[in-house]
């Protein structure tokens, strides 16, 4: 049989493992007791000391003591008791349908769990403490590994007094540091002064390592340094093999996951240019940067440890802001590019991408959590009814409204459920356990008996019919309810989820005139709802059960999704620019009826070998044309009208029933004759067939601008 890849890191980080003797003999002696000592373990440390490589360490005592152990890293689930168990039953290997809580209350033999990043388990920490652990078989050993004390609570409790035992986890001693450095060949001569520079810290020294693996010489200082890590990373950085490396690294400190392909995407030509000249391709400088120590892989892709991603990008923000923004926007426009290539779960983690390059702005960073990995999901509650899924679902989220909203907004809940179901999207996490949930209103399909029957849809539609009436062919959508199980409104990853998938549905939905997001509390949200063009709309605020909500809305026929999302993309990159947003009322968008959309589009064609003529042509406010050139550039904008009307005529060719409607169209505008006559003659056809077909062409020319200026898309002729 070959050697498992899993075998050979589990050899590989055997092999490096040093030092923490006291601390594995501590553990060994509590497993291999009669009699559990204690039945909690807490181990502290700093970032990068070595939490997780002694974790390991444990984890493989206990399997040579044939000691079952499942390990578990808050990373990679949400802070709620579900999210707790569904990654623990995976940690166990049990069934989807198994609870493994009375499983390990059942253990009449020594088990071993492990908990690793405890710290952002902060909201767990009472449900974990007073509920979960209680519950377990006294055989059972957990340890909690984090960065910060336990709360009080544990130290005051009588209880948890005797049961609970801590480990401060310190730097490697001096000859622990020198046992390491020998184990990967670090020559004697520079040990001593590579121990005094990292005060032991095992981070430090694997980048020490990592430098001089590349052959590099680091002039270190023999006094230690206050703050060790930024300075050796900063010295790491400043000794990469070249300014490509360096760049690699910078790339991949900024974007949430790095990919190869997106590396070579984010890099610029001069880099390219020189690592070819190198002998080297985009591949080589990806597996160097897997090779880095402080380098963790994901499923999707590689991301610096946290510490070191906070440093590098403090670092490059500080030292080259212009670097660090071109690297965003680099970032975006290879997003921006798949988007339209992906849908579903997919297109959702490009959104998550997206969001992450915001996580310093000072307006969001606040408002949404920040993990790398994501293993919530997003989906239509229709696709599971009537399963028992689906109605254990639909039990979930009417409890939830009750919960947070009170009975009289459930029954409302209950209401739309049954109207329109297939606008619910419930977010489940990895073992497929609702999480939360986010219910839009289409208000143009609804009835008026329903939209009155609701305070929300009566307010939104009311404010809809005087202030901003839909179109033909037009849609408004409410996000009605939008909340999390366990944290209703507030900043967790299932509100992240939530806002997400609004966005992705933005764009996806053919035309979307307008949205509205009330809130429960929308003082909280004004900064982050401003920064993202969500206006504040009191008129369509309303009252369910004595409590009032505020309501933040869009006109995405004045802005839209793709012109949206490219403003948001500049107000991160280039804070200072001026925004994409129209100054004056000249210039400000136009949201045409119908049938001045279609004079417009006759009067471009009339004037269409004439730009000139085309100076006060309305479409050139249109979201048509400014979608494509939102310039206060007049001849840029001609250009995009032109080109507009250009493609929607020379569209009609391709069908045999409006082929003819094109050649009067070609004739008449695009090519024009001298005069009607003349093009009537050129067509071989009587004078009054050719007015015929040249209004209808017009007609079918402004119906298909029509359609992209209200659905964001041409549509394919019949």
């Amino acid at each position: 049989m070959p050697l498992l890849l899993l075998e050979r890191l589990n050899a590989e980080r055997q092999r490096y493992f040093t030092g923490r003797q006291h601390e594995c003999d501590r553990f060994k002696a509590a497993i291999d007791a009669a009699k559990l000592p204690f039945s909690v373990l807490h181990l502290s440390g700093v970032g990068g000391v070595g939490k997780t490589m002694l974790l390991r360490e444990w984890m493989r005592i206990c399997q040579s003591s044939q000691i079952p152990v499942a390990y578990l890293d808050a990373r990679n689930f949400d802070p709620l008791p579900d999210a707790f168990l569904s990654a623990l039953r995976a940690a166990m290997h049990l069934a989807p349908t198994d609870a493994p809580t009375p499983i390990l209350a059942a253990q009449s033999d020594r088990y071993v769990l492990l908990i690793n990043n405890y710290e952002l388990l902060t909201p767990l920490d009472g449900w974990l403490r007073e509920v979960f652990l209680p519950q377990l078989s006294e055989h059972i050993l957990v340890v909690l590994a984090g960065r910060c004390a336990l709360s009080s609570v544990w130290q005051t409790d009588p209880g948890w007094q005797t049961l609970l035992q801590s480990i401060a986890l310190q730097n490697l001693t001096p000859d622990e540091s020198r046992l390491y450095l020998t184990k990967r060949a670090i020559p004697v001569a520079q040990q001593r002064t590579i121990i005094e520079f990292t005060s032991g810290h095992p981070l430090a020294l694997s980048l020490v390592v990592d430098a001089l693996a590349q052959g590099q010489e680091i002039q270190l200082q023999s006094k230690a340094s206050p703050n060790v890590i930024k300075t050796l990373l900063e010295k790491f950085l400043e000794e990469v093999p070249s300014a490509a490396h360096r760049k690699t690294l910078e790339a991949c400190a900024t974007v949430r996951l790095m990919t190869e392909a997106l590396l070579a995407e984010m890099l610029d030509e001069a880099t390219v240019h020189e690592i070819e000249l190198h002998g080297l391709d985009v591949h080589e400088l990806f597996e160097w940067l897997c090779g880095l120590s402080f380098i963790e892989v994901g499923a999707s892709g590689v991301f610096p440890h946290r510490l070191a991603r906070d440093i590098l990008v403090t670092d490059l923000r500080w030292r080259n802001p212009n670097w660090y923004a071109t690297l965003q926007a680099r970032a975006y426009a290879y997003y921006s590019a798949r988007l339209g290539l992906t849908q579903g779960h997919k297109q959702q983690q490009i959104l998550l991408d997206c969001l992450f390059l915001h996580r310093h702005n000072v307006v969001i960073k606040s408002r949404f959590t920040w993990q790398e990995e994501c293993h919530l999901q997003t989906d239509g509650f229709q696709e599971r009814d009537p399963s028992e899924l689906g109605r254990a679902n639909r039990t979930a989220l009417l409890k939830t409204v009750t919960q947070y909203e009170g009975e009289a907004s459930a029954r409302l809940a209950a209401h739309w459920l049954a109207r329109q179901p297939q606008n619910v999207l419930v977010i489940r996490d990895a073992d497929q356990r609702f999480t939360g949930f986010v219910m839009t209103i289409a208000l143009h399909q609804a009835s008026l008996d329903d939209l009155d029957a609701d305070p929300a849809t009566r307010a939104a539609w009311q404010y809809l019919q005087q202030y901003a009436p839909l179109r033909s062919g037009e849609g408004a959508i409410l996000y009605r309810f939008w909340m999390a199980q366990h944290t209703y409104q507030g900043v967790s990853p299932t509100q992240r989820q939530i806002f997400t998938s609004v966005v992705q549905q933005h764009r996806n939905t053919p035309g979307i005139a307008f949205t509205f997001i009330p809130c429960a509390e929308p003082a909280m949200w004004a900064n982050l709802f401003s920064y993202a063009d969500l206006a504040r709309i009191p008129e369509a605020d309303f009252e369910v059960g004595k409590r009032r909500y505020g309501v933040y809305g869009h006109d995405w026929r004045v802005v839209s999704p793709a012109a949206w999302q490219e403003r948001l993309v500049q107000r991160e990159i280039a804070p200072s620019a001026p925004m994409l947003a129209l100054s004056d009322a000249a210039d400000s968008p136009l949201v045409l009826s119908q049938p001045e959309f279609a004079s417009a589009v006759q009067e471009a064609l009339r004037h269409f070998v004439r730009p000139d003529m085309l100076h006060d042509n309305r479409l050139l406010r249109s979201r048509l044309v400014l979608e494509h050139a939102a310039t206060h550039d007049s001849a840029k904008r001609i250009a995009v009208l032109q080109s507009w009307v250009r493609d929607a005529t020379e569209l009609l060719k391709v069908s045999p029933r409006d082929e003819k409607l094109y050649r009067a169209l070609y004739q008449t505008y695009l090519s024009p004759a001298p005069t009607q006559e003349q093009a009537a003659e050129a067509l071989d056809l009587p004078f009054s067939t050719y007015r015929r077909h040249l209004k209808a062409g017009v007609t079918r020319v402004a119906d298909i601008l029509w359609q992209r200026e209200i659905q964001g898309y041409v549509p394919k002729t019949s």
